[in-house]
């Protein structure tokens, strides 16, 4: 493989190493340049009290998506993490002794919510479920595992004989509105409409489409030994072993483009790295903004603060908890959902927000020194215009803590707990203002809006949870074996690569839209 035809992936979240995972492994020369120490990106680990604690995604879907990429590759993902299935999906809480857990059997968790609120409940859940399975069978295939199109193609994919099927999507209603049809009780009404904030979206402006995450997630949730960290460590040395170049503790400060389109990098050291494409597994914001230089900005179409996803103010904690018998994954629901997120419309932090509490010890006993926490709230992505000062986190954490304690729970930390804001988050991610996950997909035609691989720049590609399909980390992967495809199928249409046969020809496994913890 001659230099010109190298590929330069920057950064090594998922995307970024999906990527460079399937194209070393059709021999094409890959160098990935990480500004951080370590892979995964969003998916990291910090040090708390002397233990180290998930800073970022905890919940592991689709695991399937993952078994085709080692498989493609020659290797087998059971043999390099130790994976296993969790029995329950999650454990959730209004007050003390309201509490309803899901399952990964859904007949239990089908008579857990009759349990819970009743037969008439139950049957509701099982309309739900079915109605969500059919949604994600429609876009599976046509949407989800493709290419990002307009709705035109998009019918012409599901197929001109089946008109019915855009509208049976629901995609012009809000997925609280739609739920309403299902539960009539509020707390289930709030429970699955929790599943738009999976992709940083407020369930009163997504669409009733998003309803296909319950499905996903009700097809497993997997628990990993060292967690998705060591998910992406199993990425970075699957990458190696193709032959693809990791650099890391390295930052890109430019992206080249000579003549219209893509030619290389340039490091914040002043290094030059040439290549016939480039792959920026970042936000495309990054792109729009000039972070990566003035010459790649219009790479992208810039998204408006008003449109992008939710932010988080995370409280990483080693603690003593007492009086709730945590689970894994644990969501403490606010009294008012509709008034939280109204505050987070208008740029402010909830008075009495929702808390996701990971227990990352659970199942099990935790240790005697007190078990390993990460509590996220949801925030708007306005860290780049407002500061969050000390005060202010404070008052949130006091929120937080009131609202576990209402449930039952209580928390005695054993080491002072590490804190990260909207203001943080912008910072780590530029141009984003603390945005998680991208554009939010508020309306209709969100997900169509959402950047695809290719863009305006020749040679110049995305990749990562901003970009189509989605959020979370299998969608993440998918999106760097969609800018694998898309710069193997560019490079045979200019003829300046012969493809050779790979196995699996880099299909597309199975995705679907998925959590991001």
């Amino acid at each position: 493989m001659h230099g010109a035809e190298q590929v330069v992936v920057i950064g090594a979240g998922i995307g970024g190493l999906a990527s460079a995972v399937l194209l070393a492994a059709r021999g094409v020369s890959v160098t990935l340049v990480e500004k951080d120490a370590h892979p995964g990106g969003k998916v990291r680990r910090q040090e708390v009290g002397g233990v180290v604690i998930d800073a970022g995604p905890t919940v592991f879907t689709c695991k399937d998506v993952f078994e085709a990429l080692f498989a493609e590759v020659g290797a087998d993902l059971d043999q390099r993490c130790a994976i296993r299935r969790a029995d329950s999906l999650a454990r959730h809480a209004w007050s003390e002794g309201e509490r309803l857990d899901l399952f990964a059997d859904p007949k239990r968790s089908e008579q857990a919510i009759g349990d819970f609120a009743g037969a008439d409940a139950a049957r509701g859940y099982r309309a739900f479920a079915a109605e969500a399975k059919r949604i994600h069978g429609i876009l599976d295939s046509s949407f989800m595992r493709n290419s990002r199109v307009y709705p035109p193609m998009l019918m012409w994919r599901i197929g001109l004989w089946r008109l019915g099927a855009l509208r049976a999507i629901r995609p012009y209603e809000s997925l609280w509105s739609a739920l309403g049809g299902h539960f009539r009780d509020p707390r289930l009404r709030q429970l699955f409409a929790r599943y738009s904030t999976y992709c940083g979206s407020s369930p009163f402006e997504a669409p009733a489409t998003l309803m296909l995450i319950a499905h996903v997630e009700a097809q497993g949730v997997w628990l990993i030994e060292g967690g998705l960290s060591a998910l992406a460590g199993a990425l970075a040395q699957l990458a190696r072993e193709q032959g693809a170049r990791l650099r890391f503790g390295e930052a890109v400060s430019e992206v080249l483009v000579e003549r219209g389109r893509a030619a290389g990098v340039r490091l914040a050291s002043g290094e030059v790295i040439r290549a016939a494409s480039v792959i920026a597994n970042a936000d495309p914001a990054a792109l729009g903004s000039g972070a990566l230089g003035q010459d790649a900005r219009r790479a992208v179409r810039p998204v408006p603060a008003s449109r992008r996803s939710l932010s988080a103010v995370t409280w990483l904690i080693k603690a003593r908890s007492d009086g709730f018998p945590l689970d894994r994954h644990n969501v403490f629901f606010s009294p008012d959902y509709q008034a939280e997120f109204a505050a987070l419309k208008g740029g402010r932090l909830a008075a009495s927000p929702t808390a996701y509490l990971c227990a990352l010890d659970r199942p099990g006993q935790p240790p005697d020194g007190g078990e390993r926490v990460q509590i996220i709230v949801n925030a708007p992505a306005n860290g780049d215009t407002h500061p969050y000062g000390p005060e202010e986190i404070a008052a949130c954490g006091t929120a937080m803590l009131e609202r576990l304690r209402r449930c039952g729970l209580t928390l005695e930390p054993a080491a002072e707990p590490l804190v990260t804001t909207p203001a943080d988050f912008a910072r780590r991610f530029p141009a984003t203002g603390g945005a998680l996950y991208g554009r939010a997909s508020h309306g209709w035609a969100a997900s169509f809006l959402r950047q695809s691989a290719r863009t305006r720049i020749p040679g110049l590609y995305c990749a990562g949870g901003s970009t189509h399909p989605g959020a979370g980390v299998p969608m993440a992967a998918l999106s760097g074996r969609l800018a694998a495809q898309t710069v193997m199928r560019d490079w045979a249409s200019t003829r300046r690569f012969r493809p050779a046969a790979m196995p699996g020809g880099m299909s597309m496994p199975s995705p679907t839209a998925v959590p991001s913890g």
